[in-house]
């Protein structure tokens, strides 16, 4: 009897899957797990960092869209599996939902931004609620397309073979693949944070526009390999079934005992991981690195990269461990791994040694690439047991039910890394305002580092004269736009922005005050300029033209910089409105304040009429002093280290009690495959 075990644990050649079939197989795994994980950490770490959405609300309204998720899971599986047509009842799914998934992919980034934007609004308030039903409408769209290929494509992946250690092979590739360009993320948002794609004055919220078209067009072509590539050996036989009630087949998947343990084991352990999994960006970039995004980003690009080498290794020994231990067995070690990782961040998080979080990235890229893709095997395995019982396979109604329990956690931990966010008292206007400044330096420096290019009257020419007419023409609607702006903030009440300093409201209608009185200034020096630009005589003299050259600079920059102060004041009029507020952390909002009154200093004491070398060096020097700035208080890094690295442990023993009841075992999966090939033979 163990004799024959041992060779039906071995694939059989009709069972076998081909290297062509499994890589094709392997690339789906980039929709339900690489963009479905990206979404969900950029939507709410950009969201948050880049554009000052309220963590809190980021959370609570990613919630809807998961929850409409999942509760579109069953429906769809139910409709895979009553599907008939020419190309099955998998594929047109496929092709249909990869398409969609790369449209909406795109559409989600496009949030509308910017002060114009802004002034349609009469609060800061109601523009911000205006982004996150954009966001909330574009990710509803984004879930439904990722279900309507997901779905089909899990259930797929069951019935592409028959054969116990085969079917983990497949769901390897996929957990593989999906893995690997999960752990893009990370470099998603380093690309993003690049000015090729954020350009000088934005941030990694513009970046993620151009660079999701790049993803598109990626994503389209490989929808139609899956199409054509992709068979389904099941279709003959599940052609020749009745079609059944969406009920009936949901009260048979709710009746299956191993079914559920298995459900829980993953949904609990998939749960405490997905609180704070946001929190895994954070930690990097504000506590490791002090605030520095770009230092970050890249420390995270580097983490992504080392999970999606060990990713790749850590296959072979789950294909080696898998066949000697079973299933569960391997579950179980997989969730230890994960355990293990979770307590080595207590060292690992270390600013003095920032490449030490290596250490559990690794344990945690192969403890996650077991458990998950044990879990969807499994699945498979449970449906045989259930072809044995009733004679009618529904995978899609499985794999959907499956993955129902696994997104109503992620609907829960959207909300409550949210919450959890705000619990530990992250200041996502800080951070915003911040990049504001440093938005209006970088667009000086982008400025300057152009007019560098000019060498004085040996220079002067038409060229130069028509590139200083453009600039200048730039600077004018800049400056009439951002008077647009100041216009309708004058009109505001601002008496609610700082509630615990009483002079704000004052102080800011002085600042907008002054700054309308500049931009106006600004705005009829430019026009001035613009006029004897076309003045037939303009061009006659190099002298003349290196003149309207020389006055064009300064004026190009001066709203830039009047920017810069009216973001300044607004940063520091924050911080000592929370030093106010705070009783543990005011050492800590005194020397920020100390720093932004500094940086203030120097951007008013900056002269736009020097050179631009000059000009470059000391804006340069600016911008290095901004970064600190966006320093969190010690408590909020405390706490986030603590929930990050506590939460996961305490569910994944959760996790370990519900695994140990799961009783389909590898000796009992066999036997099941041998009654469905004995009455297979008899039929015949």
């Amino acid at each position: 009897m163990e004799q024959e075990s041992v060779k039906d644990k071995e694939a059989k050649p009709e069972h076998q899957i081909h290297f062509s079939q499994l890589a094709a197989y392997g690339a789906g795994g980039i929709i339900p797990i690489a963009l479905f994980n990206i979404t969900g950490i950029l939507v709410g770490l950009m969201g948050n960092i880049s554009l000052g959405l309220s963590a809190f609300w980021l959370g609570a309204i990613l919630i809807v869209p998961r929850l409409w998720d999942a509760l579109s899971d069953p429906f769809i599986g139910h409709l895979s599996d009553n599907t008939r047509t020419l190309w099955g009842r998998r594929r047109p799914y496929l092709l249909i939902g990869g398409i969609l998934v790369a449209v909406f992919f795109v559409v989600i980034w496009w949030i509308p931004k910017g002060d114009m934007i802004r002034t349609w609004f009469p609060s800061d308030t109601g523009f911000q609620w205006f982004q996150l039903s954009y966001i909330l409408f574009s990710l509803l769209l984004f879930f439904t397309a990722v279900n309507l290929f997901e779905i089909p494509h899990g259930a797929l992946g069951m019935e592409m073979t028959t054969n116990y250690h085969e079917r983990t092979r497949l769901f390897s590739a996929k957990s593989f693949v999906g893995n690997l360009f999960a752990m893009s993320t990370p470099w998603l948002f380093a690309l993003a944070s690049m000015e090729i794609f954020k350009g000088p004055g934005g941030n990694e919220a513009d970046g993620m526009r151009y660079v999701s078209l790049m993803i598109a067009a990626f994503l389209i072509p490989l929808s139609f390999w899956w199409f054509f590539k992709l068979k389904e050996p099941g279709f003959v036989k599940a052609a020749k079934h009745e079609k059944t009630p969406f009920w009936k087949d949901m009260k048979r998947t709710a009746g299956n005992r191993n079914f559920i343990m298995l459900t829980l084991t993953i949904f609990t352990l998939a749960m405490g991981f997905n609180f704070v999994q946001l929190l895994g960006s954070y930690i990097p970039i504000f506590y490791v690195f002090g605030g520095d995004k770009v230092a970050g980003a890249y420390l995270l690009g580097i983490n992504g990269t080392i999970w999606a080498i060990t990713g790749v290794l850590a296959v072979f020994p789950l294909n080696w461990i898998s066949p000697k231990l079973g299933k569960r067995n391997t579950l179980t070690i997989a969730i230890l791994l994960m355990c293990m990782a979770q307590i080595s961040k207590i060292v690992c998080y270390n600013p003095s040694h920032p490449y030490l979080i290596i250490i559990p990235t690794m344990l945690l890229s192969v403890g996650m690439l077991f458990f998950f893709t044990l879990g969807s095997s499994m699945v498979g395995d449970i449906c045989d047991e259930e072809e044995l019982k009733t004679g009618y396979r529904t995978e899609g109604s499985y794999y959907s039910v499956f993955w129902w329990f696994i997104k109503m956690g992620s609907a829960l931990a959207s909300f409550v890394a949210g919450a959890l966010i705000v619990f530990t008292m992250f200041d996502e206007t800080q951070v915003t305002k911040v990049d504001k400044i440093q938005g209006s330096v970088r667009e000086m420096r982008s400025t300057v580092q152009f007019w560098k290019g000019y060498h004085g009257i040996a220079s002067a020419n038409k060229v130069w004269l028509e590139n200083t007419k453009t600039r200048n023409a730039e600077a004018l609607k800049e400056s009439k736009e951002y008077l647009t702006y100041l216009g309708k903030e004058s009109l505001k009440n601002h008496s609610k922005a700082n509630l615990n300093l009483h002079e704000y409201p004052n102080q800011k209608k002085n600042e907008l005050l002054n700054a309308i009185s500049t931009t106006k200034a600004t705005i009829g020096s430019l026009e001035q300029l613009q006029w004897s630009f076309e003045k037939p005589e303009a061009g006659a003299q190099s002298s003349r033209l290196d003149s309207l050259i020389k006055e064009a600079i300064p004026l190009t920059l001066q709203t830039k910089i009047v920017k810069a102060r009216m973001n300044s004041f607004e940063l520091r009029s924050r911080l000592e409105d929370k030093s106010l507020v705070t009783k543990n952390s005011k050492e800590h909002y005194k020397k920020l304040m100390e720093e932004v009154t500094g940086v203030n200093t120097r951007l008013l004491n900056l002269d736009i009429n020097s050179s631009p070398d000059s000009l470059e060096k000391e804006l340069g020097s600016i911008e290095s002093s901004i970064m600190p700035l966006t320093q969190q208080t010690p408590y909020t890094l405390l706490m986030m280290r603590v929930v990050e690295i506590g939460l996961p442990l305490l569910l994944s023993i959760f996790s370990i009690f519900f695994v140990l009841r799961y009783s389909l075992t590898e000796k009992r999966s066999h036997e099941i495959k041998e009654l469905l090939r004995q009455r297979n033979l008899a039929k015949t």
